[in-house]
């Protein structure tokens, strides 16, 4: 149990606690809760969530506990807090390193920027919790409850979360690097850039309990592969990206931006869903891979070749490894480069169209680009089918 005294002088707020740890330095503050009446607690925490949601900010505060309190910026580090009642405590900015959180309830608590490096957070109830730009590192979070929580670029590094339950919460751009998640339940999470280097993602769970349980080893492509296996529209989605998506090629400069914008605007028009690629910048391996990875989703490429900078490169990756139709175009007076000859074997690189202008390229869309491209996608696809039959 907490020590009343500890507990007394923390709730006068962050400035008088601050002012007394600093004066009690050998002295480890026990703030935690009854083991005993923990689901108790989770039960007010649950009551209290709902009387908020109805009305917001009427939830009474827990007398006897944390809960509601502002201890923002407070110093808890090394702090026992084992069992502890923090949930709705705005503990944004608090220094927490080391504290025993153990079976804690922090659901709802602001943690934004805190530092929770080493915490002891197992079995801690975190549901609907802040963590944004919180340091975690090395922290347990075994069994840890963090549903629905904001963990966008949060540093987990070498953090242990296994068995720990992160469905719905958003991980954008999370930092797991060296962590352990195995055996986590990542169903409905966010997981766009999240730095998962040297990452343990053994049988992560994308299903539900009422599902049958379906794990996967990467959590970048849980939420895809639980999309494919549940959503009722993904066969319209696939065919989407085999049938609709145009990739388009050029460079962003101020006299190319303009006829890429009308053309991608104009594309769109008619039905398709185009892709614009950039090639302001110097190629690199990691460049080249993902525009071949667009080109693989194409129905069919348009490459616009007025200064190419950078085309040259791309094409080079794209036309002799993927039989996908490329319409060439360039400008009027602008010179083809002399190595796009070479394409000449290729059936699927389509005779270059010249353009006077924008307006030419919009009153020619159908005529020069569309219809010529989709022939040819047709009689590929012919063609792979034949194949398919004789082998």
């Amino acid at each position: 149990m907490a020590k009343p005294e500890h507990l007394a002088i923390l709730k006068q707020g962050t400035k008088t606690w601050n002012a007394w740890r600093a004066s009690h330095r050998r002295v480890r503050p026990d703030l935690s809760g009854d083991e005993a009446s923990q689901l108790e607690r989770n039960i007010g925490a649950l009551v209290a969530a709902v009387v908020n949601e109805a009305m917001p900010g009427r939830a009474p505060a827990d007398e006897d506990g944390l809960s509601g309190l502002d201890l923002a910026s407070a110093d808890l580090h090394a702090c026992n807090l084992r069992g502890a009642n923090l949930s709705r405590a705005n503990l944004m900015l608090s220094d927490l390193r080391s504290a025993d959180l153990r079976s804690a309830n922090l659901s709802g608590a602001i943690l934004t920027s805190a530092n929770l490096s080493n915490c002891d957070l197992r079995d801690a109830t975190m549901n609907g919790a802040i963590l944004r730009f919180a340091k975690l590192r090395s922290a347990r979070l075994d069994g840890a409850m963090l549903r629905l929580c904001n963990l966008d670029r949060v540093d987990a590094t070498r953090a242990v979360l296994r068995n720990t339950d992160l469905s719905f919460s958003s991980l954008t751009e999370a930092r797991f690097v060296g962590a352990d998640l195995s055996n986590s339940f990542v169903y409905g999470s966010s997981a766009w850039n999240v730095d998962l280097t040297r990452a343990k993602q053994h049988n992560l769970r994308i299903t539900t309990t009422r599902e049958g349980t379906i794990t996967v080893d990467d959590l970048k492509i849980a939420q895809f592969l639980h999309t494919i296996l549940n959503n009722a529209n993904v066969r319209q989605v696939i065919d989407t990206l085999t049938t609709k998506v145009v990739l388009i090629l050029g460079r962003f400069t101020p006299a190319r931006k303009r006829v890429l914008d009308q053309l991608k605007m104009w594309l769109h028009d008619h039905d398709y869903v185009p892709v614009i690629f950039d090639f302001d910048r110097p190629a690199s391996r990691d460049f080249t891979e993902t525009v071949v990875t667009l080109a693989h989703l194409a129905r069919f490429i348009v490459a616009d070749l007025t200064d190419p900078a950078s085309i040259p490169k791309e094409l080079e990756a794209i036309i002799p490894r993927l039989a996908v139709p490329v319409q060439p175009i360039v400008q009027k007076d602008a010179r083809v480069y002399s190595m796009f000859a070479d394409y000449w074997k290729y059936d699927w690189v389509l005779k270059v169209w010249q353009y006077r202008d924008v307006a030419d390229v919009r009153a020619k869309l159908l005529t020069r680009i569309i219809r010529p491209a989709e022939r040819k996608a047709r009689e590929l696809q012919a063609r792979r089918s034949v194949a398919a039959a004789k082998s």
